[in-house]
């Protein structure tokens, strides 16, 4: 098994140490940096992901891969000072205003960040201003929503609402998601995209922007 397919290997099963270890020696071998991401920890994570979505791993063994994915780039970064790795996009992520839920949220964002993206999370009740205002300063090419509460979900309206008043709209490409939100209701506060898991969404962001 070639160092990259092990590495990928590890990353679903965890192991945050030996990715780390395997992520040197795929260096001293002369892999470049984005071959070590795309894949070793990226499809690592890219393949756990599927199992996540047909029911084949749970939310644990999500957590525990994106630790050993964490630390396996965190090696690649102190390896390689000058880290010439494309993105494949920068989000801004938060759950809406009213709503304190984060599980949910913390998969999506372990998702995009799994598939490349660089994610700005602004945490659990956000109001629609304090995402505009990360939309002007951070620049993102994809807003994702999160709502868990039908008493909250028409909050994921309002903040599409204010990125058009704030002329910033046709700048990003926003996505939701959430228990009770459906396509059909996306479609009608005027969203760009929706998923009913966290892999999915990392899949739409990539999508929307490519």
């Amino acid at each position: 098994m070639s160092v990259l397919n092990e590495m990928a290997d590890l990353v679903q099963k965890g192991k945050a140490q030996e990715v780390s270890d395997l992520v040197s020696q795929a260096i001293d071998e002369g892999f470049s940096a984005q071959q070590i991401l795309d894949e070793g920890l990226l499809k690592g994570m890219g393949e756990l992901g599927v199992k996540f979505k047909n029911n084949e791993v749970f939310v644990p063994e999500v957590l525990i891969a994106a630790r050993a994915l964490n630390k396996g780039t965190e090696t690649m970064k102190a390896k390689l000072v000058d880290l010439d790795v494309t993105s494949a996009g920068k989000v801004v992520l938060a759950t809406v205003a009213g709503d304190l839920h984060d599980i949910g949220k913390n998969l999506v964002k372990l998702m995009l960040e799994g598939s490349g993206f660089e994610v700005i999370d602004l945490g659990t009740d956000v109001p629609a201003d304090k995402i505009v205002a990360a939309v002007d300063e951070y620049n993102p090419d994809v807003v994702a929503l999160s709502a868990l509460l039908t008493t909250t979900m028409a909050a994921q309206g309002d903040v599409i609402k204010a990125l058009e008043e704030a002329g910033v709209r046709d700048k990003v490409k926003v996505i939701v998601g959430g228990a009770p939100i459906t396509d059909a209701f996306a479609k009608e506060i005027g969203a760009d995209g929706y998923s009913e898991d966290a892999s999915g969404a990392a899949e739409i962001a990539k999508a929307l922007i490519s």
